[in-house]
């Protein structure tokens, strides 16, 4: 309660009394050893109120009985009868969410924050006396667990979207990137002799005469020479799926491709489809389109009914004679942007130019450019969100069968941020870290422009709003409602 108290402010030399007039005063607390309770029931543990992110994901994998499909689904890789005991494959699936919603690259990550947050570990059905799993086992259960079974739980989650109304189908936008490859260029060796990339540059030195180069002298002759690292030449010995090639930023690294198809109308993810790293976009479209296509209709299947053929929307990257002549061919309405190839001659190929010129004016009509503008901003936030802040931009797993299956539960994270954000405003539990350092900089450039004077009335409008409800709570708090007559309609 607030009291009158006597303080002494404490100044050596001499003495200054002031009196402190309606003072919450507390007793401060000292440390002291003291000895811990030898037993304490779980029960008993003080505990937090958990991350509301995680728990109302809970809440909807719960009730669309996220656990009891993927045991059913996963009963055939363990014992029927007997066995050590495993970890469960609802475990495994929420872990491998928890990589990407915390934007964890490793498994071993992955098992570190699992063990740090109880707020996780009632995410994923740890008690307290239950131990995490060890990064070791997840990895142990990532290669028991198939790669069809990880992509049929990829599909149920697109099933919940679109029962929920938020996954169609219609219209797929596709675009690929390089996601860097757990295997060095120093380390890659010759297809035909198997000797690695200094022993090669050796033996190109002693041809020309120099006996014993140094490691100097063959980093300037290798500088010096024309590079020839072609793929057909050239493997790594530990991952043979990764291949050479050029990442956004430049530099040459050992890389695998990544395509996205994704549903042009909520921005969820269809199908991720893993290819070589040096493979070309026309040369790939048609295995991630197939995949896609396959996936929408395994969705969509409850339905009943005729699916029908998902339009394609991509890049300029993508167009050839020979892909329109397929999608034509396919059934697909394309929407591919045409790079500028100066006037063309249709003498000899009759087919190409029906599907070129359709395509052509499809992309020049209003809805062909509203696609293209909406497929720059759906796939690269997958993209954004999978594999920059989702942790995956560099693999630390090898061959594609593993990457994959990572890459599918990424998909599937992805997707249920989806939902979370059309349910709650939010689709990762780290959105609300720098919101207010972002608004308050928004508002600061609102404010400085000359230029927008309605948002410096609607400032004004919203602080006076702000100050008439902050008193009209103090009145109530007060209890001097009855006294003014004020009224809260």
């Amino acid at each position: 309660q607030p009291v009158d108290k006597v303080v002494n402010s404490g100044q050596r030399g001499w003495t200054n009394w002031t009196r402190c007039t309606r003072l919450f005063c507390m007793a401060m607390g000292k440390s002291r050893p003291k000895q811990e309770t030898f037993l304490v029931a779980s029960s008993v543990v003080a505990r937090g109120s958990g991350h509301p992110f995680y728990a109302r994901l809970n809440d909807i994998l719960q009730a669309a009985g996220f656990d009891a499909y993927v045991e059913t689904l996963c009963e055939q890789f363990y014992a029927p009868k007997m066995g050590r005991p495993s970890l469960r494959p609802g475990l495994y699936f929420r872990a491998l969410l928890v990589g990407y919603f915390e934007g964890l690259d490793s498994e071993r990550g992955i098992a570190w924050r699992v063990a740090d947050s109880l707020a996780i570990r009632d995410f994923l059905g740890l008690s307290l006396d239950e131990r995490t799993p060890d990064h070791s086992t997840l990895s142990k259960t990532r290669r028991l667990i198939g790669l069809d079974t990880h992509r049929a739980v990829s599909v149920w989650v697109q099933q919940q979207l679109a029962k929920a109304g938020l996954f169609k189908g219609k219209t797929l936008g596709i675009d690929g990137t390089l996601l860097e490859a757990n295997a060095a260029m120093r380390s890659i060796v010759r297809r035909d002799t198997g000797e690695g990339y200094d022993a090669y540059i050796t033996g190109l030195m002693q041809a020309e005469g120099t006996a014993d180069p140094t490691r100097e002298a063959r980093a300037r002759f290798d500088g010096k020479r024309k590079k020839r690292t072609s793929n057909d030449d050239w493997k790594h010995p530990h991952d043979p799926d990764a291949k050479v090639g050029k990442m956004k930023d430049g530099r040459t690294h050992m890389a695998h491709k990544v395509e996205h198809a994704v549903d042009m109308d909520s921005g969820a993810i269809a199908a991720v489809v893993l290819h070589p790293g040096h493979a070309g976009d026309t040369t790939t479209l048609a295995e991630t389109l197939r995949v896609a296509t396959a996936q929408v209709q395994a969705t969509q299947a409850d339905k009943g009914g005729d699916i029908p053929v998902p339009e394609v929307v991509t890049d300029k990257g993508y167009h050839s004679n020979q892909t329109m002549i397929d999608l034509r061919a396919g059934g697909h309405r394309s929407y591919v942007s045409e790079p500028k190839r100066g006037r063309r001659n249709w003498s000899e190929n009759a087919e190409a130019k029906d599907a070129v010129l359709a395509n052509r004016r499809r992309i020049h009509g209003e809805r062909g450019q509203n696609l293209r503008r909406k497929r720059g901003e759906r796939v690269e936030r997958s993209f954004a969100h999978m594999y920059d802040t989702g942790g995956m931009r560099r693999t630390y797993l090898r061959r594609h069968a593993n990457i994959l299956k990572r890459l599918l539960i990424q998909a599937s994270g992805f997707n249920l941020g989806v939902m979370m954000r059309h349910l709650f405003g939010i689709g990762k539990p780290r959105a609300l870290q720098g919101l207010s350092l972002a608004l308050s900089a928004l508002l600061s450039i609102l404010w400085r422009s000359n230029c927008i004077r309605v948002a410096r009335h609607a400032i004004h409008a919203l602080i006076a709003t702000m100050s008439f409800y902050s008193d009209l709570v103090a009145l109530r708090q007060m209890g001097a409602m009855r006294q003014t007559g004020l009224s809260t309609g």
